[in-house]
């Protein structure tokens, strides 16, 4: 069974005849019809009733109908993708991504991606890491950046930072924290602005206190990055949460920043892509963008602050 005789099995069966197919394709009917027969052959059976009025499918032809359509669309589908290889970037590409990273990485995104590649429509959605997970495996994003993501065999993930997390507070410190370190215990006792589980920074804070036999001292749960920073920036409580969100507050003296040692609490960042689907070439332009745009805030101290 060969790509060339499906084409022509579905001219005719689109045109209900022989000779309205041969035109279609350009082709003589003779090698239309013997291409057809060679089919009916190789399958054992007639594909068409041959009427007064053209021709109609036989219950085999139906069958054979359903399958050829997706074979011929399946591999029209090929081309285009190969064919683009050689091409700049086309089509729809959507990334998603913590909010905690989209305060770093979507404004760069779409300014300076959509500028480089003109040709691609970008979509961005924030959600936390286990909702962008399950954007990415059911197909409403092409491209992950997410915390801590599983391993599996349907998700191609490539690490771009190790990410440390300080515990941020007031500018004034009404716990007394003091320092410019903090030991890990202490999160027992600092009145805390957490998210609620299962959010994946809330589940890390929790995992990190049992292991010493603790529990955070959590004042308020809220499951929104800005308004979490803006109670703390008012003195309400401290949290915990990477530097790289935060840098520009902290420079500008809004908040403060302790590091957390005795542990470190430390979790790391991927950019994912999904085995279930094609990656096409905007998704790869993508994936590089986010991965040199990291390692640029990494070599300028906007990601981990500098010793």
């Amino acid at each position: 069974m060969e790509l060339r005789q499906l084409e022509y099995f579905i001219a005719i069966a689109e045109t209900g005849a022989f000779s309205r197919a041969a035109l279609r394709l350009s082709v003589g009917q003779p090698i239309l019809s013997r291409q057809i027969r060679a089919l009916e052959q190789e399958l054992g059976t007639e594909l068409y009733y041959r009427t007064g009025r053209g021709i109609v499918l036989t219950e085999a032809g139906k069958i054979l109908e359903q399958h050829a359509r997706g074979v011929l669309e399946t591999t029209a589908g090929a081309k285009r993708a190969i064919g683009a290889l050689g091409s700049a970037p086309t089509g729809k590409v959507t990334i998603g991504m913590p909010p905690s990273v989209g305060a770093v990485l979507t404004a760069p995104i779409v300014h300076q991606f959509r500028a480089q590649f003109p040709r691609v429509s970008l979509g961005v959605m924030e959600g936390f890491s286990g909702h962008v997970l399950e954007w990415l495996t059911t197909g409403r994003i092409d491209v992950a950046v997410l915390y801590n993501a599983p391993r599996v065999s349907t998700l191609i993930a490539d690490a771009l930072v190790t990410d440390e997390l300080f515990l941020l507070g007031p500018a004034a410190d009404p716990a007394g924290v003091g320092g410019e370190q903090v030991v890990g215990a202490r999160l027992a006792e600092i009145p805390l602005i957490l998210p609620s589980r299962p959010h994946g920074l809330r589940v890390l804070v929790d995992d990190f206190l049992a292991r010493a036999g603790l529990s955070p001292n959590v004042q308020v749960e809220i499951d929104a990055m800005a308004s979490t920073l803006s109670l703390v920036e008012n003195g309400i409580g401290y949290t915990v949460l990477s530097y790289s969100c935060v840098h520009p507050l902290i420079e500008a003296a809004r908040i403060r920043k302790w590091s957390i040692v005795e542990p470190t609490m430390t979790r790391t960042l991927v950019v994912a892509t999904s085995t279930q689907r094609p990656v096409t070439k905007a998704a790869r332009a993508l994936v590089g963008f986010v991965r040199r745009h990291v390692d640029a805030l990494v070599t300028a101290g906007r990601w981990n602050p500098r010793p």
